[in-house]
């Protein structure tokens, strides 16, 4: 016996692929809104752990940057120190300049040789006085070059004839001259050394 279908089994086909198309489409729908959802998720703690991160590092910096003026300052205050401890060491050491300086004009100054006037600016010294004679201000400088231990570099500046009234009527022909040198500061005085002990005595 033959059957023969007459439903319209075309249209239910499609249907089906229809429904089955549209189940498929909304599951695709889903898992794509889980996996974009998870993505999300995951780029969110991201963020968050990074937003954590730069917080942390701006608040080290901020301390770093209170330790660095710290620092700076406290090398400020030292530098301070030093400076004022170098001015203090430098009147201490120039204290007994003039008189050393004198002192030392006294023992190299030759015979007919006489200061007028003596300036001091720094370790520069501005000699002016009055020669028998162009060789006594020769010799001077000699002296000066080669025999004094304060001071040093002496030059000429200027030396000119002049006559000098004597007594009455006679006068004497002299060498007015201007001459600066240098001066060199007084070494610090070593400590003395401790004396020695004596050995104790061997046995006879």
């Amino acid at each position: 016996m033959i059957l023969i279908n007459l439903l319209p089994h075309r249209e239910a086909a499609r249907k089906r692929q229809k429904d089955q198309f549209f189940t498929q489409l909304a599951l695709a729908a889903l898992l794509g809104g889980i996996i974009g959802g998870a993505i999300y998720t995951w780029y969110q703690g991201q963020i968050s752990n990074q937003q954590d991160r730069n917080r942390f590092l701006t608040q080290e910096i901020a301390k770093l940057d209170k330790e660095i003026k710290d620092i700076a300052t406290l090398q400020q205050q030292i530098a301070s120190l030093r400076a004022r401890q170098t001015a203090v060491e430098d009147l201490q050491a120039g204290r007994n300049l003039p008189v050393y300086l004198l002192e030392e004009l006294v023992n190299q100054l030759p015979e007919g040789v006489f200061l007028r006037s003596m300036k001091q600016q720094g370790t520069s010294v501005l000699l002016t006085g009055t020669a028998q004679s162009q060789e006594r201000v020769s010799e001077l400088l000699r002296n000066l070059a080669n025999n004094s231990p304060a001071l040093t570099r002496p030059e000429l500046v200027e030396i000119v004839s002049a006559n000098a009234a004597i007594s009455g009527r006679d006068a004497r022909r002299v060498a007015n001259f201007t001459m600066r040198v240098t001066l060199r500061k007084p070494a610090a005085p070593t400590p003395a050394a401790a004396p020695a002990t004596e050995a104790p005595a061997g046995k006879v």
